[in-house]
């Protein structure tokens, strides 16, 4: 079976340290850990977890090796505007859009997010997808991480 290439945003990092999510995140970067998921992050994700608590910056720091870290780029940020002009979410939450942006540019069939506002959300899941397929790019599966986790 083919190794899955996963984004997973901020708040599945912090969410290995939240009680509500703790155990479907932690069961995630154990997977990451055993090879089922090739774990792709971003210089934004690194941005985030600079203030974040030590913890969250430490677990994060124990991860960085085994992932591949992709770079904001002109072509992921043209995305993250076609996905503004689309009316997906307003430019208040842009970086939510990047995210989303950076997984799809670098080819990831997944992004694991807690984030259910402005990223696994069911009327917006279509529309990044249908912005995507707009501009020649792949669909993407966006799920929360106990939805992708093996149990």
């Amino acid at each position: 079976m083919a190794i899955i290439r996963v984004y997973a945003d901020t708040s599945v990092f912090g969410g290995v340290f939240d009680e509500e999510f703790e155990t479907p995140s932690r069961a995630f970067f154990d997977q990451v850990r055993n090879g089922r998921f090739h774990l792709v992050t971003s210089a934004l994700i690194q941005e985030e977890i600079d203030p974040a608590p030590l913890q969250v910056k430490e677990f994060f720091n124990q991860i960085l090796p085994m992932v591949e870290v992709v770079e904001v780029s002109e072509e992921t940020l043209s995305l993250r505007d076609a996905y503004l002009e689309a009316g997906i979410v307003s430019s208040q939450w842009s970086e939510d859009a990047l995210h989303v942006a950076l997984a799809t540019v670098s080819g990831c069939s997944l992004i694991v997010s807690w984030n259910f506002k402005h990223i696994v959300h069911f009327e917006k899941i279509p529309l990044y997808n249908a912005v995507n397929v707009v501009k020649g790019y792949s669909n993407v599966g966006i799920f929360s991480p106990l939805e992708v986790i093996q149990t």
